[in-house]
Order: C-alpha cells, then sequence, then structure tokens
C-alpha cells in the first residue's frame, strides 16, 4: 500500500470528498432549519471515508472487507437521502445528479476493492 496507507486508496478520497461535499451542500436552504434530517445525512457521508480508512487500518482482509461493505452500504444511504432531499425540494436536479454519480462510483470501487481483497 505504501507509506501513504488509506490516504492512497482513490475511493477513500472520492469518498472523502464526497463527505466535503455534503457539508457544504447542507450548509444552505431547508437543511439550516431540518436539523435532523442533515445530520442524518452528514452522518452517512462521513461514514463512508470513515469505514474505509478504518477498515484499511485493520490490516486483516476479513475485517477490512466488512468494513468495506459497509462504507458500501452507507454509500446507498446517501444516494437514498440525497433522492428524498431532491424530491422534497432541499436540493435541485444538478446537485442530485452530481451526488449520485459519485455514490456510483465510489460503490463500484468498493465493489472492486472488495472482490480484490477477497482473493488475497
Amino acid at each position: 500500500m505504501g507509506k501513504e496507507g488509506f490516504r492512497g486508496l482513490k475511493v477513500w478520497q472520492k469518498g472523502k470528498e464526497l463527505a466535503v461535499h455534503i457539508y457544504q451542500v447542507t450548509n444552505a436552504g431547508e437543511f439550516t432549519r431540518d436539523f435532523a434530517f442533515r445530520d442524518q445525512l452528514r452522518r452517512a457521508a462521513v461514514s463512508i471515508p470513515s469505514n474505509i480508512a478504518e477498515g484499511d487500518e485493520l490490516k486483516t482482509d476479513k475485517q477490512a472487507v466488512r468494513h468495506f461493505f459497509m462504507a458500501k452500504g452507507s454509500s446507498a444511504e446517501v444516494l437514498t437521502q440525497a433522492m428524498i432531499a431532491h424530491e422534497i425540494g432541499y436540493i435541485d436536479q444538478e446537485i442530485f445528479r452530481d451526488i449520485e454519480a459519485r455514490c456510483r462510483e465510489i460503490s463500484s470501487m468498493l465493489s472492486r476493492l472488495i472482490t480484490a481483497r477477497n482473493k488475497r
């Protein structure tokens, strides 16, 4: 893995970027009044890179894969919450499509990482 550890994983980088983006998006509009929904969306987004980092640091493939699956689940949670946010008018179509594309990419990358770790 090299000196960078989990920070060298592209999927971790993309997960962290998504979490930062979610924080920026939820700092405005209706999210400023809907604390519960905002906080749930933020927690799900932060959970993606957090579980990737934790799994990678555990260094056993079985433990790592379990955490990568949790990150994949959190990505689906973020996508679901973004769908709801869009449908209730909290985010527009462009922001939703961006979040959707990011979640799908992260999920796909995690699937490949899980497959690779299961083969080791």
